[in-house]
């Protein structure tokens, strides 16, 4: 049977339309000609009673009967007016209800069916012998859903090649878009196409840094060194999270019933921070404090300070702190998030036909190196290669690399002015006295002492732009540049430099080579080496924590495999590991319950009334705490001294 072969009853009362009520047709004739059929009934029905008063009554009477017209008309009208009619709208009705009620029936035989995997009389005896948490079809439902999504997986393994190649074919050329798509886009840090150095016509360089936000990974990542009383407060933060998102959503569908319109964003976000006082408070000594109703003071006493390991002298497994160790490391929640993104790569990349020979994984220090090769000389690797190198950053660790950046930035800044000053020095130390060969030469020779006195001056003022850098902007002083160091117009600035040096020499010395112009030059293309490898990294001020993934990949121009290949599997892994981008305010957006239905979600779980969630009694507040207004106005608080005084 399907719902198609019993449409829906319009619900209106009409004489005519089909299946209305009191109409004289029904949709479940199918087409029958109800005017022959009412003609056959009533035919036959004036046929028998005029044949039974024709039988009964005495001719007399009959004769006296017969006086206005014909007596089998005037029964014919009667009949037709009265038995026909009725008869006609019970069989309407009729019809219509058993429709209705077969209709509901496969509802429910079909809502039935879709919502399991197994015969509906097994999981009755299950139900009637355990209840539905000592037999359920969970396993079976896993399995079904593994092969499913292995299967997916495989689909979409290939739609993915077949949309990069052409892609690639329609733009016609390569650039990050063929790398990396759109809906990943937000997540790259840095990513540079270059020609290779050994053979720059035919071999592309590429370098692709993509950063993975802790709020966007699917499982949390967490330091192997991480207290377990970091692990504890963060699960306690995450529940009290949901708990106040849980009473929001209460708020919500009250408002919605009174009739006041729904609340804005802003609005939800004031009421939930006005539930926090209900479930936590800053009062971290009172041991009756809220935010030890989840969790006693006691119990984080006794773990405070302890870490993955307990020296072997200090373990006792009957002690508190050994015990909720031991908890949480059964729930895994320290290693699972790392293991799930190593385990995500690197089947990727087996199902992806790109081996590799290498997989350095640093597991306590939260670091995987994985290489195509061992590492050997460049000039003699192929053309086609890659490396990735997977690294989870916390706060701390970025706060150090920063701090060391900026001491390499500043040491580069140092080396090139050195370098400048010694090739200023040559150049002066080149002329012959009384010589006439720049510009300094004939200021020299033309002004008075004055004048290049002042101008003396002026090189030791701060305001000063050497001659060298007119037109160069050096914005380094902003409030924004202080605290998220680009280093972009210092970079600029120091490669002019050592690009001028260059003209320098070729300017001073043209095509002799003496040993002076030997040794700059050999300091300079070291330097500029060097400078530009370290500019080519990726600049720590603008990651932020979370899971940090670095590609190089060379490949050949005109071929592009390892390209075109890698560019599945970082997708792949993206789409794997990380949640994406979301709006809070599309994230937020929940259907009015007039427009919900029961019906349209299908679940495999049972829902049991009976349960009720024993953190939420405990944290459970009055009705009277609830109020759909919010209140804007500024209140007065202690001012606090603060460094960032431009925001």
């Amino acid at each position: 049977m399907s719902l198609a072969q019993f449409p829906k009853s319009p619900n209106a009362v009409h004489p005519e339309k089909p299946n209305a009520v009191g109409s004289r047709n029904s949709l479940a004739q199918e087409g029958r000609d109800k005017v022959q059929e009412s003609a056959l009934i009533l035919d036959e029905t004036t046929d028998k009673v005029l044949h039974h008063i024709e039988t009964k009554l005495p001719e007399e009477v009959l004769a006296k009967l017969d006086v206005m017209g014909g007596l089998k008309e005037k029964l014919y009208n009667y009949i037709n007016q009265t038995y026909v009619n009725m008869f006609n709208r019970y069989t309407v009705t009729m019809e219509d209800e058993f429709v209705k009620k077969i209709r509901d029936f496969v509802d429910k035989e079909e809502s039935k069916g879709l919502a399991r995997y197994t015969p509906r009389e097994m999981i009755e005896l299950l139900d009637k012998i355990g209840g539905a948490d000592k037999f359920n079809t969970g396993e079976i439902e896993k399995s079904m859903i593994n092969m499913y999504g292995h299967l997916q997986g495989h689909i979409q393994r290939g739609m993915n090649d077949l949309e990069n190649d052409t892609n690639s074919i329609l733009r016609q050329k390569t650039d990050v878009g063929a790398f990396i798509r759109g809906e990943n886009a937000y997540a790259i840090l840095k990513c540079i196409f270059k020609d290779n150095e050994m053979r720059p016509k035919y071999v592309y360089d590429v370098k692709l840094s993509v950063n993975i936000l802790d709020s966007e990974l699917i499982s949390p990542i967490y330091h192997y060194q991480v207290t377990v009383e970091s692990l504890l407060k963060e699960a306690i933060q995450k529940h009290i999270q949901e708990l106040i998102v849980k009473e929001i959503d209460r708020l919500k569908e009250e408002l919605v019933d009174q009739g006041h319109a729904e609340m804005s964003g802003s609005e939800i976000m004031f009421e939930k921070i006005k539930k926090i006082e209900n479930y936590t408070d800053d009062d971290s000594e009172d041991e009756k404090s809220k935010r030890y109703t989840i969790l006693a003071k006691k119990f984080l006493d006794r773990i405070e300070g302890l870490r993955a390991t307990i020296d072997l002298d200090d373990y006792d497994p009957l002690n508190i702190r050994e015990n909720i160790k031991y908890v949480i490391d059964e729930e895994n929640i320290r290693n699972r998030g790392y293991n799930t993104t190593i385990n995500a790569i690197t089947s990727i990349l087996d199902t992806s036909k790109l081996g590799y020979q290498v997989c350095d994984n640093m597991k306590n220090a939260r670091v995987c190196i994985i290489k195509e090769y061992e590492e050997q000389d460049h000039t003699l690797l192929p053309d086609e290669r890659y490396d990735i190198r997977l690294a989870y950053y916390d706060q701390a660790q970025l706060r150090e690399t920063v701090r060391e950046y900026d001491r390499q930035m500043d040491a580069f800044t140092r080396e090139i002015s050195t370098v400048g000053d010694v090739l200023d020095a040559h150049y002066q130390s080149s002329k012959r006295f009384r010589s006439l060969k720049d510009f300094e030469d004939l200021s020299k020779r033309l002004m008075n002492r004055e004048w290049l006195r002042r101008k003396e001056a002026e090189k030791h003022d701060s305001s000063f732009v050497h001659k060298d850098d007119l037109g160069m902007l050096y914005c380094e002083n902003t409030f924004v540049e202080k605290n998220n160091r680009t280093y972009e117009d210092r970079i600029k600035f120091l490669k002019r430099r050592l690009t001028t040096y260059k003209d320098q020499l070729q300017k001073l010395h043209g095509y002799q080579n003496p040993i002076e112009r030997v040794i700059l030059d050999e300091r300079v293309d070291y330097v500029t080496k060097r400078f530009n490898e370290f500019t080519y990294q990726v600049n720590p001020h603008h990651i932020q924590p979370g899971m940090i993934l670095d590609l190089n990949v060379t490949t050949i121009k005109r071929k592009q495999f390892m390209l075109k290949g890698m560019a599945n599997v970082l997708n792949e892994f993206l789409s794997g590991v990380s949640k994406g981008f979301q709006d809070a305010a599309f994230a937020t957006f929940k259907r009015r319950r007039s427009t919900i239905r029961e019906d349209i979600d299908q679940s495999f779980s049972v829902d049991d009334a009976s349960e009720q969630n024993l953190f939420e009694m405990a944290y459970k507040t009055n009705s009277d705490d609830i109020s759909g207004s919010v209140d804007l106005s500024p209140k007065k608080a202690k001012s606090k001294k603060s460094g960032l005084k431009e925001l």
